[in-house]
């Protein structure tokens, strides 16, 4: 795959309700993103894809704050967000749903639903609570339930369901059908489909490529930290090296 000029990927930026540009981000001395472009429309399903250890993850933490970036401009709703922090980015409309479910075993599902509206505690609460519920009817089941008890499928549907207590503005959604058996992964992934529907912006990072991409607005391949590939969904579920690399074809 030839790799996109990082002048020319970030020149080339639509206005987005996201828009990174040039981002760099390091774990110690070692560089892990090495000027990163990409934007987010307002509405759109973004997905990321690419081999394990390519940067994914840590963009997603950069982009909620729980990690610094080393160099680099992140733009949301037209506001500079690099130096803001995370809590204030989760005001900004910025949520997300990590990798690894980590949900709170102790504390029932119901308030690990209500931890996820902390910094939204309006009188549309209980609309909120109950739009999860229509997504993940089980969690309605188990409601009062400690989280803890839950399988691992539907722990992932609580951390999925957490976040949009929060109303966001932007899903950050790390590696949501990891781990899980297939029934649940068809599940999760119509889910995040029928978010996008409701019109929720979202970007998603799933090691299902070809499911990623199908469901996708647009996306971009990932590699050693770079954006080697972008297109829509469709271009990139039909480009060659793609479909080599990361469909199995």
């Amino acid at each position: 795959m030839s790799h996109i000029p990082e002048q020319s990927a970030a020149d080339s930026l639509a206005k987005g309700l996201l828009e990174v540009r040039r981002l760099k981000a390091r774990y110690g001395p070692i560089e892990v993103l090495h000027g990163l472009a990409l934007s987010v429309d307002k509405g759109q399903l973004v997905s990321l894809v690419g081999a394990n250890g390519a940067g994914k993850t840590t963009l997603l933490r950069v982009l909620s704050g729980v990690h610094p970036a080393s160099e680099g401009t992140v733009m949301f709703g037209g506001q500079d967000i690099s130096r803001v922090s995370s809590h204030a980015r989760v005001s900004l409309g910025i949520c997300q749903a990590p990798e690894g479910r980590q949900v709170f075993g102790p504390m029932s599902v119901e308030d690990n639903l209500l931890l996820g509206a902390y910094r939204r505690r309006n009188a549309q609460l209980s609309e909120r609570m109950e739009q999860v519920y229509l997504l993940f009817p089980v969690l309605k089941e188990k409601r009062r339930l400690l989280a803890g008890t839950l399988s691992g499928g539907q722990q992932q549907m609580l951390a999925i369901g957490r976040a949009p207590m929060g109303e966001p503005q932007l899903l950050l959604l790390d590696e949501p059908s990891l781990g899980l058996a297939p029934l649940f992964v068809a599940e999760i992934l119509q889910v995040i489909d029928r978010l996008r529907e409701q019109g929720m912006t979202i970007l998603l990072v799933e090691q299902n490529a070809r499911a990623a991409l199908a469901m996708a607005d647009f996306g971009y391949v990932v590699e050693t930290g770079r954006i080697v590939k972008s297109g829509s969904g469709r271009e990139l579920l039909g480009s060659d090296d793609v479909r080599r690399a990361y469909l199995g074809m």
